[in-house]
């Protein structure tokens, strides 16, 4: 059975908040397993509790484990790759407004160090997933577009900027991404990736 494994992002996320529950719902509707775990200490977030929460959400990945992450959740599921031991590997996963440093946006700067402490180790995320999704936004304010060709160059991560989503978040209004849906189903169906750009 294939599944799914939803984490939010910082703050105000939760499970119940955005479009994460439709992403949940439109899954199950299809045969998956979802889960979307309410993160720790959403308002403090520390790298090793989060990392925590989403290993024991997956157990074992399979190549049948896919994983899509919002914000801070995407930092949480390379750090949680980044860990995973030999012959472990999921089968993809879709990063949404994700980034791979520390944020800059003032007020912001230094809050998430925890999950920054180290670089990433890319090779080792790699060898641990089949292939990656990152969207962003032209518009977002606290993630730079940087960020998309920092997971295209050291993920090889297919990267697609949309125009005027924000940050993908409830507080911009969004309760569906279907763009999600459609990069996981491609992601299932192994269709060839492109690198785009929708308006």
């Amino acid at each position: 059975m294939k599944r799914a494994v939803i984490i939010h992002g910082w703050e105000g996320g939760a499970p119940e908040v955005g479009w994460l529950p439709w992403l949940a719902r439109k899954l199950e509707q299809d045969g998956w397993a979802v889960q979307v775990p309410a993160m720790p200490d959403t308002m403090h977030p520390e790298m090793e509790a989060w990392v925590g929460k989403l290993s024991a959400a997956v157990g074992r990945p399979d190549q049948e484990t896919y994983l899509v992450g919002h914000s801070l959740g995407c930092a949480t599921i390379l750090r949680y790759l980044e860990r995973l031991g030999g012959g472990e590997a999921a089968g993809g996963a879709v990063l949404v407004a994700g980034f791979a440093s520390d944020l800059a946006a003032p007020g912001y700067a230094g809050q998430l160090a925890s999950f920054f402490t180290t670089p990433l180790q890319w090779d080792a995320i790699k060898r641990h997933c089949k292939q990656f999704v990152a969207i962003h936004s032209d518009n977002d304010r606290w993630v730079a577009v940087e960020q998309m060709t920092t997971f295209k160059r050291e993920l090889g991560a297919e990267g697609l900027l949309l125009h005027n989503m924000g940050h993908f978040s409830d507080d911009d209004g969004f309760t569906e991404l279907p763009v999600v849906y459609e990069r996981l189903m491609a992601m299932v169906s192994d269709r060839p990736q492109f690198d785009g750009f929708a308006v």
